[in-house]
């Protein structure tokens, strides 16, 4: 009897014999049963390794085409469009080495299991494609490799593939809002530079107020009407041609619209707006000195003109004139919904601050620093930068550092135990990449145009 016939018989009396029925009806549906398992953890495997592949290829196409890389500098030198090789050189190289872990299973990091896991992954192929088209350097990379199955080898299913790609742009001609938040609080009407300190310093050797004798910082007085005090450092500064701070600022705002107008590509593609803490500690809010501009020469002769906060009398209100929690929050209700910067219409909005980083202002609750009654000094609370990066504005932080001053009882109780966080702080409120630090003895107007060069040409994702 042929081989078929006996194997149908058998079959029908199996299904006809009722004993045991169950067990074998059982036996028969683990089949299936084990296939959906099998389905659920290998494919929480594949998801789990497309998301570590992607940050992988997504580190890759942005760092092949940061502004510093060798790509671009060779898409720099190129005289006409096409192909990038050291880009796409890079970001191949980028991507194996950001997935080596997760492809060979040497991670030092994650559980016995995951390693083992790792063994199982194969690549089949990562390929970047980076252009120059016109002012834009285009960058893509395609990756797909082959995941070995656990359970679904049950069912015949012995692998998964796994593949995706990342795309990023570096982007010339990016539309932008600018809103400039000067501090002019009485800290920074330290002197300027190095050499402007120690002019500081000797010209008020013979002051009669003590508090003033020998100071280059954080005592520079001015009358309530804007005229100066003649007894005053902050006269003494200007008498001797010192350079203060917020004079640097100012200068450096004016010198940074030039820069972007060497930068722009478009009429209108940056504008800005200038604001500071308020013209006097009597009346300290923020302080809208220019509105958005695209006219970058009438923000440059603005600018000029912004001076130190004035203050009456040294200690005034406790000196509790820089408020960031109020001065961030305040420009943030200035800006509207940010874009994607594609179009004039739809620029994206970017905060520009610029401060020394200690805060000092009216706040019994929340002060993350020790409280001298009400009053609060604190390296910038983040906050309030974390409330405006959630809506999608970007905050560029140039950080003037603030000077130790390790002879002066107020700094040693209220200041120098949290200096240590100071720039700590001031980076954490940047956006990623946007953060740059400007000591006394570097050229303030420099390191402007710097941080201001790291934000139109940040390479982004496109998809």
């Amino acid at each position: 009897m042929p081989r078929q016939g006996i194997t149908v018989r058998i079959l029908k009396k199996l299904f006809a014999d009722r004993a045991g029925n169950f067990a074998i009806m059982g036996a028969i549906a683990i089949v299936p049963i084990l296939g959906c398992a099998g389905l659920a953890v290998d494919f929480s495997r594949a998801m789990d390794l497309k998301s570590k592949l992607q940050d992988a290829a997504d580190m890759a196409v942005l760092g092949s085409i940061a502004e510093r890389s060798a790509g671009v500098a060779q898409a720099v030198g190129m005289t006409k469009d096409g192909p990038v090789p050291l880009s796409e050189a890079e970001a191949e190289a980028f991507f194996k080495a950001q997935s080596e872990g997760t492809l060979n299973g040497v991670a030092e990091e994650g559980t016995e299991a995951e390693k083992a896991a790792s063994q199982d992954v194969k690549l089949d192929l990562v390929k970047a494609s980076v252009t120059k088209d016109g002012k834009d350097i285009k960058a893509k990379l395609t990756y797909q490799v082959t995941l070995k199955t656990s359970f679904l080898r049950i069912i015949g299913k012995d692998s998964i593939t796994v593949s995706g790609s990342a795309n990023a742009v570096f982007q010339s001609q990016s539309f932008m809002d600018f809103y400039m938040l000067l501090d002019n609080t009485p800290s920074m009407g330290v002197a300027a530079t190095t050499a402007d300190i120690d002019k500081m310093i000797a010209a008020t050797k013979n002051v009669a107020d003590a508090g003033s004798k020998n100071c280059a910082f954080a005592c520079h007085i001015v009358s309530e009407q804007g005229v100066p005090n003649t007894g005053s450092n902050y006269a003494i500064a200007k008498k001797n041609g010192i350079s203060i701070r917020i004079d640097a600022v100012a200068k450096a705002v004016a010198q940074l619209t030039d820069e972007a107008k060497l930068q722009r590509s478009y009429p209108d593609q940056y504008r800005m707006a200038t604001y500071t803490f308020g013209e006097t500690a009597m009346d300290t809010k923020l302080l809208k000195v220019a509105g958005l501009n695209g006219d970058l020469s009438q923000v440059a002769r603005t600018a000029e003109g912004i001076k130190l906060m004035s203050i009456p009398k040294q200690g005034y209100n406790n000196d509790q004139q820089t408020d960031f929690d109020n001065a961030l929050t305040k420009i943030g209700e200035e800006i509207g919904t940010p874009g994607d910067g594609s179009t004039a219409a739809t620029p994206e909005k970017v905060v520009f601050f610029v401060s020394d980083g200690v805060g000092d202002s009216y706040k019994p609750k929340g002060c993350t620093a020790k409280l001298s009654g009400s009053r609060c000094q604190e390296p910038i609370d983040t906050k309030s930068c974390a409330a405006l990066k959630a809506r999608g504005i970007k905050i560029a932080v140039l950080y003037t550092t603030y000077l130790p001053l390790p002879n002066n009882d107020w700094y040693n109780s209220w200041i120098k135990p949290f200096q240590p966080t100071i720039g700590t702080k001031m980076q954490e409120c940047a956006s990623p990449g946007y953060y740059f630090e400007v000591p006394p003895s570097q050229n303030l107007g420099g390191a402007m145009k710097t941080l201001f060069n790291m934000v139109v040409h940040t390479p982004r994702l496109t998809s």
